[in-house]
C-alpha cells in the first residue's frame, strides 16, 4: 500500500486528539496511523477514520518503519524520543518548546516560511500557539511594507494548558455559581507553588516568570517571531495573559511598519486575499473576531485594524484562532503536507 506509516505520540491529549482529526481530513497519502501514549494511556481506544486503534506506550522501538512523527506528549518526552524517531528514519513534526529556538531545526508556520523546510534534518518544530496566529496575520502586511515593531497582548484559553485545565475552568465555574469552595490544582502554572482560581479571574501569568519580568510565553512569543520572519530586528513585546475561555486565543496587537503609505483599507484588502487568513473586520456592523467563531476552524480570524492616532505608520488589529488546531494539531499536519507538497517527505511503497 502507497502512503505514510504515521505515529501520533501524545495521543490521548487535548493536542493529539485533533492531530488524529486532522490526518482524518489531509490530502497526505496515509498507510497506517499508530497511536503513542505514556504507560497510563496504554490499551485506551480512539477512532481514526471509523477504525478503533488501540493507544500503545510510546518507547524507541515504537517508531520502526514509521515515516512520520507528530509529537505532542511534553518536552521532556519529545527530548528523549525524536531522536530516536529520527534515528528509525521517521521525519518528525514536534509540538513542544523542546527544540523551537535550536539553530538547527526549522520553525515553521506554512503560510509563512514553508521554505525553511528545506533546511530540515528530521525534525521541524511547530511554533507557540500565540506566536502562529499573531504571524499569520502580520505576514502578509511585512511582506507589503515592512515590519519594525510589534506589540502584542494575548487573551489566551485555558486549553492552552491541557485537558485538565478546561476542567477546572468548568469545576471551578460551577462552584463559583453555586457559591460552592473549590482549590485550584492547575492555573496559573501546574509547577508553581501558587494556583489561582480562573472563573471569572483573568490570569497574568502563562508558564513561569524569567529574568527581567517577563514570562517563558512572552519570551517564546517574542523570539519566536524574530526566528519565524528571520529577522533579529523586528522589535517585539508581549504580555501573555490567561482567560476564562476553554479554546481559541485573542490577541491584540499593534505593529509600526517600515514603509509609509499603508491605510486601512490597504491593509484589510491584503488580509482579505492572505492564505489561512479571514477577515471579519465591519465595525459598522458589529463585525469582528470572537473565539467562538473561531473555535473548530483551522484559520486565523483577523479584524479591528485602525489606525494609530498617534504614531505614523503604526496600526492596531485582533485576531483569533483556535490555539488546539492552527496554534498546534492543524499547523502541524500542515507541515507534513507542506513536506509532501516540496518533495522532502518520502512516500514508501508498501
Amino acid at each position: 500500500m502507497t502512503g505514510y506509516n504515521i505515529a501520533v505520540v501524545g495521543a490521548t491529549g487535548a493536542v493529539g486528539t485533533r492531530i488524529i482529526k486532522m490526518l482524518e481530513e489531509t490530502s497526505l497519502p496515509i498507510a497506517s496511523v499508530k497511536l503513542l501514549a505514556s504507560q497510563r494511556s496504554v490499551d485506551k481506544t480512539l477512532e481514526y477514520n471509523g477504525q478503533k486503534l488501540k493507544v500503545q506506550e510510546a518507547l524507541p522501538s515504537s517508531f520502526d518503519g514509521v515515516d512520520l512523527a507528530f509529537f505532542s506528549a511534553g518536552g521532556s518526552v519529545s527530548k528523549k524520543l525524536a531522536p530516536e524517531a529520527i534515528k528509525r528514519g521517521a521525519v518528525v513534526v514536534d509540538n513542544t518548546s523542546a527544540f523551537r529556538m535550536d539553530p538547527s531545526v526549522p520553525l515553521v508556520v506554512p503560510e509563512v516560511n514553508e521554505q525553511a523546510l528545506y533546511k530540515h534534518q528530521g525534525l521541524i518544530a511547530n511554533p507557540n500557539c500565540s506566536t502562529i496566529q499573531m504571524v499569520v496575520a502580520l505576514e502578509p502586511l511585512r511582506k507589503e511594507f515592512g515590519l519594525k515593531k510589534v506589540i502584542v497582548t494575548t487573551m489566551q484559553a485555558v486549553s492552552g494548558a491541557g485537558n485538565r485545565a478546561i476542567k477546572e475552568l468548568y469545576s471551578e465555574t460551577k462552584a463559583v455559581l453555586n457559591q460552592q469552595e473549590y482549590e485550584p490544582e492547575i492555573l496559573p502554572v501546574t509547577s508553581e507553588p501558587e494556583h489561582y482560581q480562573i472563573a471569572f479571574n483573568p490570569l497574568a501569568q502563562i508558564d513561569v516568570f524569567e529574568d527581567g519580568g517577563y514570562t517563558h510565553e512572552e519570551w517564546k512569543m517574542i523570539h519566536e517571531t524574530k526566528k519565524i520572519m528571520e529577522n533579529e530586528q523586528i522589535q517585539v513585546t508581549a504580555t501573555c495573559v490567561r482567560v476564562p475561555v476553554a479554546i481559541s486565543h485573542s490577541e491584540s496587537v499593534w505593529f509600526e511598519l517600515e514603509k509609509s503609505g499603508a491605510t486601512v483599507a490597504k491593509l484589510q484588502q491584503i488580509l482579505q486575499n492572505a492564505p489561512g487568513v479571514i477577515l471579519r473586520d465591519d465595525p459598522v456592523h458589529q463585525v469582528f473576531p470572537q473565539a467562538l467563531e473561531a473555535t473548530g476552524q483551522k484559520e486565523t480570524y483577523v479584524g479591528r485594524i485602525r489606525a494609530d492616532g498617534e504614531q505614523q505608520n503604526a496600526f492596531h488589529l485582533y485576531c483569533v484562532a483556535d490555539n488546539l488546531l492552527k496554534g498546534a494539531a492543524w499547523n502541524s499536519v500542515q507541515i507534513a503536507e507542506s513536506l509532501d507538497k516540496l518533495g522532502i517527505l518520502r512516500v514508501p511503497n508498501r
